[in-house]
């Protein structure tokens, strides 16, 4: 017996019934398990996401005359050989991170199906999906072009120098920075922080450089509630303003790589200079919200540098041997190499 799912429906840019399906979308129980699936995600960023894929997935189905909790394998990689052609609207094929992540999200809503009883199996059992990159696809910067990023912000308004400062200096996901209120800026043992709520549902405390303080507090100028970033009329400035501002300000800042900047750009930057600056791995890993420190590496546009490359650190540390005709053990060996803990294995 499958469980009952819900009536209500999602507003229309998380609806994930193609339009042309809308007109019966609560007697289809196609779009009631796509529903349930998009609701069950607590994240806004998410279920948009989600939705999304899905209604472009319903949509290739209905023109294709398929029903989508009938779909088979062969029909899933139809659609991913589709996906792999040139698209209408940018004439490129998708990228492979693209239809990687259009797959998985129809992986977890056939696996919600399967655990609701609503279907028999996952049509997406089998399917080869692409492999992620290696290395993260997004634009970041160095470190002078982020200081006449923020130079550019300083000018254009105290609430663009303290959205840019916290980007860069905390490399926040941007949704992550525009949901907070000024009541989520505290104090805690000394620290200036902010309570975060991270990728999925997961909350954190990220402590504010002195930087990014005092922008902050310029640009609130004793505001104490409210949206943290809003705008004139005291709405919640949204993801696609934020977007068009920091592409604007790279513009402004006359970035060579301008058309391509956006507020994830800043997140992979904060990343790669943490990495640079010496941090540990784990500790940029917690920084930056990530499970999996895979993710993370991803983000070190430096870690291919050969100046880096650990055959220099083992030279010096062979080098910091002397030799001897016996161990510190007192044993003697013929070759004589000691290091401070005994001889190096031959």
């Amino acid at each position: 017996m499958s469980r009952p799912l819900p009536d209500g429906g999602l507003p229309a840019p998380l609806d994930p019934a193609p339009a042309s399906a809308r007109d019966h979308r609560h007697e289809d129980p196609a779009w009631r398990l796509a529903t349930a699936f998009v609701l069950s995600r607590r994240s806004p960023h998410t279920r948009r996401a989600y939705a999304r894929d899905i209604r472009d997935f319903y949509t290739w189905c209905h023109q294709a005359g398929l029903d989508p909790l009938h779909v088979r394998r062969v029909h899933i990689d139809a659609y991913t050989h589709e996906l792999a052609q040139p698209q209408p609207r940018t004439g490129r094929p998708a990228a492979e991170s693209t239809i990687a992540r259009k797959l998985s999200t129809l992986a977890g809503l056939y696996a919600y199906g399967v655990a609701e009883d609503i279907i028999d199996r996952s049509p997406l059992t089998g399917v080869i999906r692409p492999q992620s990159r290696q290395d993260s696809v997004s634009t970041g910067l160095d470190r002078d072009e982020v200081g006449r990023l923020l130079s550019a912000a300083a000018a254009d308004g105290t609430r663009s120098h303290a959205l840019i400062s916290l980007l860069a200096h905390n490399g926040l996901r941007i949704d992550e920075a525009l949901s907070r209120d000024v009541e989520h800026l505290q104090t805690e043992r000394g620290h200036q922080v902010l309570r975060l709520r991270r990728k999925g549902g997961h909350t954190a405390t990220a402590p504010l450089a002195p930087p990014v303080t005092h922008a902050l507090a310029v640009y609130l100028a004793g505001r104490t509630s409210g949206p943290l970033f809003s705008t004139r009329t005291g709405r919640r400035v949204d993801e696609p303003a934020a977007w068009r501002l920091i592409r604007r300000l790279a513009r402004r800042a006359e970035l060579p790589q301008a058309d391509r900047i956006n507020p994830h750009s800043l997140r992979h930057t904060f990343v790669t200079a943490a990495l640079d600056a010496g941090v540990s791995l784990r500790d940029v890993q917690d920084g930056a919200g990530h499970r999996d420190p895979r993710t993370t590496r991803r983000y070190d546009s430096s870690r291919h540098n050969l100046d880096r490359h650990p055959s220099y650190a083992v030279s010096t540390f062979y080098a910091a041997g002397k030799p001897t005709e016996t161990t510190d053990r007192g044993g003697s060996r013929p070759d004589g190499w000691v290091t401070g803990r005994g001889v190096l294995p031959g």
